[in-house]
């Protein structure tokens, strides 16, 4: 696995944010039994760079927590068949690693958020980590059912990292 995390904010986490983004990503690839070396790449920014982002990719003028850049077109989520033969070129050719793609985080919403939610930045920033991936391997939450299942696969991974609310 390949992961690089950067950060274009001035404002620092309380934790080594890239030995964490290790643990979550490998955990929810060992989770949804991804048979594939992964590259990932993390960009941390604030408030004003995850706007710029949002309102450039999604149309929406405002932050969010975290957006998803995801490389792979799955026909159901975590299914990795046919990916190698695929048109498409999901593969580093340099690695030979799969590119699952791209996450960007807003550490002010991770610390606004962790506030709200009563729980540890650290926390939050894991349970954010965990839902992108699970963008990048093709889940989404647009319909209840969706996002109930995608909520589950968050908290079963950080229960895994024992990552809990009570942090």
């Amino acid at each position: 696995m390949t992961f690089c995390v950067e950060s274009e904010t001035k404002r620092e986490l309380p934790f080594d944010a890239e030995e964490l983004a290790g643990k979550v990503i490998g955990e929810t690839l060992e989770y949804e039994k991804c048979p594939y070396e992964v590259t990932v790449n993390v960009l941390l920014t604030d408030n004003e760079g995850i706007c710029t982002l949002n309102s450039q990719f999604r149309g929406i003028e405002r932050p969010t927590d975290v957006l998803s850049f995801p490389n792979v077109d799955y026909d159901t989520p975590s299914d990795f068949t046919g990916i190698e033969e695929s048109e498409a070129d999901y593969f580093d050719p340099e690695s030979g690693e799969l590119y699952l793609g791209d996450i960007v985080i807003s550490v002010d919403k991770v610390y606004e958020q962790a506030e709200e939610y009563g729980h540890s930045v650290r926390r939050e920033y894991a349970f954010l980590l965990a839902h992108s991936m699970l963008h990048l391997m093709g889940y989404d939450h647009m319909e209840a059912g969706e996002a109930a299942k995608m909520e589950h696969k968050q908290e079963e991974i950080l229960n895994r990292l024992d990552i809990t609310r009570t942090e």
